[in-house]
């Protein structure tokens, strides 16, 4: 059904990590040497332990926000994502809902030409991380609902566990590069292995 037949306009709902830039904490355990680090919401579906988690993690081996970022501000985003999003954002409005935070984002906006992010922030001391702030609690799910309530019919993709509640809430869905064993714990969810594929499934439930 096209948009003009339903009456609806639309909106695309990302997730950004490991969508359209590499995960951070991967690449900073890379650059440190922490393999605790290495833990996403690939592996632990509860964003605030894995919150918890990371920054004691930090504070065990005196990691601050200065080196967080001096590692972001090397990394690309993944290959052809600008391409993807410049493709969708001539078709559509499109929004990333992320958990990442602000003081992480600005890198990668600037190399996907500042597409518009929903995220979190950091609470910092000096160049400690101490704690974080959600823009919302569940701000993924609520989202999709707010944008719902709009009467936009949302489309939203994802790649780990703590996108379910988006993609359920979504009036369609489909994981993209999920890591395995994710798709086979949610059979109801399609799966796009690659941004070509994505953009033609998009197109299909639109």
């Amino acid at each position: 059904m096209t948009d003009m037949m339903s009456g609806m306009q639309r909106v695309i709902t990302l997730d950004m990590e490991g969508v359209v830039t590499p995960e951070v904490w991967i690449a900073v355990a890379d650059h440190t040497g922490v393999d605790a680090l290495r833990r996403t919401t690939r592996d632990e579906p509860d964003y605030q332990a894995l919150m918890d988690y990371r920054i004691a993690i930090l504070d065990e081996h005196r990691i601050g926000l200065s080196t967080i970022q001096s590692v972001i501000a090397t990394l690309d985003v993944l290959d052809g994502a600008r391409e993807f999003l410049d493709e969708l954002r001539g078709r559509h409005q499109v929004v990333l809902l992320s958990d990442t935070f602000e003081q992480f984002a600005g890198p990668f906006m600037d190399q996907l030409g500042r597409p518009h992010l929903l995220c979190h922030r950091l609470h910092v001391e000096g160049d400690r991380v101490v704690s974080f702030s959600p823009r919302v609690d569940e701000q993924k799910r609520r989202t999709v609902e707010l944008y719902q309530a709009l009467n936009f019919h949302v489309t939203a993709m994802g790649d780990s566990h703590n996108d379910v509640a988006m993609l359920q809430a979504a009036d369609a869905a489909s994981f993209i590069h999920p890591p395995d064993g994710l798709p086979e714990r949610y059979p109801e969810l399609p799966v796009a292995r690659g941004y070509r594929e994505a953009l033609d499934w998009i197109e299909s439930v639109g």
